[in-house]
């Protein structure tokens, strides 16, 4: 968090000045709940300041479900709390990017006729609308429609058609849904705390928009988020995604194993994985060390041989690679992509992670950080783990530009930080 505090005052009062009005994300997972206030600057968007960030323990969410709604509403309030003080602002509104097992994504395609000679925004809109409507979904909340293509008259992959001649517009489009009860839990627990959500936006979208290049996805290129409980898979091709899927095994699994396997607590199992884990066949000299659990815990007894770790670490990503693989071999993309696979999210972070990814999928890997600004490339925010939440905000500062802010007084808001400021004062 300091060196947070230690890049906003690289900026003088002139460049604070010049910032526009801040924007806060939170990136809701199973495992943390993660909440950054922002300010881009009015005249170039790609430059901004963080202002607050605040990462909270996610206790109260298991495969993206709401088990507790008060302790969940909890978690939520310390995370903005804590980022609203390092900001020095009040929050009131914001965005939130999460997964969840309950996103659907489906492809559809419409076709209209164009009134004029030529095609405009509003015909781009109106062929996007009706290819939504054209799908039916029961109990379900349509996210974001994204284009994947349009067709004009003949000519097809076209990829923005505006103000060319044609008398017929056909779209192809990829439709993001949720189960609606889900949606709306979460968002009544936001709103519960006093805060007004804007938009949703899924990480399955915000993380390969800001790690993947355009040359990247151009070609056929596969990004993936190993999450906590699952891993999502979307896969681009002449920067248009070509297909998305989920995987239900996730970081949480690899702990799961280590404390079945070792007979042992899951806390000591995460203090193994993130500090002892290799996703790889250990060298020799490594795997024939022993570590003494009562090193990590006090009341654990015995020994563990860290080769015997390393097959266990192992036996589960190379399960997660399998069905990586199946996924590429339903689109008849196996081993053929020239762009390679690129991982996301902090769970890549194990020891020779890339080895057996490299060894397992046939293909170029490496991990994919979402900033490379010189300005900013030292902090922890250059990491994997955030590619997700920052693109958002890129997103949300973009819908900001295009439809402005407008005015929206939250009463509920207000009530609750008079109640927060009334608290501190007590005794």
């Amino acid at each position: 968090m300091y060196k947070i505090i230690e890049h906003y005052k690289r900026y003088n009062n002139k460049k604070i000045m010049s910032f526009d009005s801040t924007i806060t994300t939170i990136d809701i997972g199973s495992s943390k709940i993660r909440t950054i206030i922002w300010s881009f600057d009015k005249d170039n968007t790609d430059k901004f300041v963080i202002l607050g960030m605040w990462v909270t323990n996610s206790t109260a969410i298991r495969k993206w479900n709401i088990l507790d709604m008060e302790e969940f509403k909890t978690n939520l309030d310390t995370s903005l709390e804590e980022a609203e003080k390092m900001a020095w602002e009040q929050v009131s509104h914001v965005y939130l990017s999460f997964n969840s097992s309950s996103f659907e994504v489906i492809t559809s395609r419409w076709v209209i006729a164009i009134s004029w000679e030529e095609i405009s925004q509003n015909d781009v809109d109106r062929v996007l609308d009706m290819a939504k409507g054209g799908v039916d979904f029961p109990n379900r909340e349509v996210l974001k429609v994204i284009p994947e293509s349009f067709s004009v008259d003949i000519e097809d992959w076209v990829k923005n058609p505006v103000w060319m001649s044609a008398r017929k517009l056909e779209a192809t489009a990829k439709i993001f849904s949720m189960n609606t009860n889900v949606l709306n839990n979460i968002r009544k627990a936001v709103s519960d705390v006093g805060i007004e959500v804007l938009d949703v936006y899924p990480n399955l979208l915000s993380s390969p928009e800001w790690v993947l290049t355009k040359r990247q996805k151009e070609l056929w290129v596969v990004c993936i988020d190993i999450w906590a409980s699952t891993t999502w898979i979307t896969i681009y091709e002449e920067w248009s995604l070509k297909h998305s899927a989920v995987i239900p095994l996730g970081w949480d699994s690899v702990t799961n194993d280590i404390a079945l396997w070792m007979r042992t607590s899951t806390i000591v199992a995460e203090k193994l994985k993130l500090d002892y884990a290799i996703a790889a066949t250990p060298e020799k000299e490594v795997a024939n060390k022993q570590l003494k659990l009562e090193k990590l815990w006090m009341w654990e007894e015995g020994e563990i041989s860290l080769e015997y770790l390393s097959q266990i670490v192992t036996a589960r990503y190379e399960e997660i690679f399998h069905f990586i693989r199946e996924e590429l071999k339903s689109i008849w993309k196996d081993w053929m992509l020239p762009e390679w696979a690129i991982f996301v999210w902090g769970w890549v972070k194990v020891t020779q992670f890339l080895d057996s990814a490299k060894h397992n999928l046939k293909l170029p890997c490496f991990i994919g950080t979402p900033i490379l600004d010189d300005d900013i490339s030292d902090w922890f925010i250059n990491d994997p783990v955030s590619a997700a939440v920052i693109w958002t905000l890129i997103l949300s500062n973009r819908y900001a530009i295009e439809t402005g802010w407008g005015f929206s007084l939250n009463i509920w808001g207000f009530f609750k930080s008079f109640i927060k400021v009334f608290k501190k004062l007590l005794p």
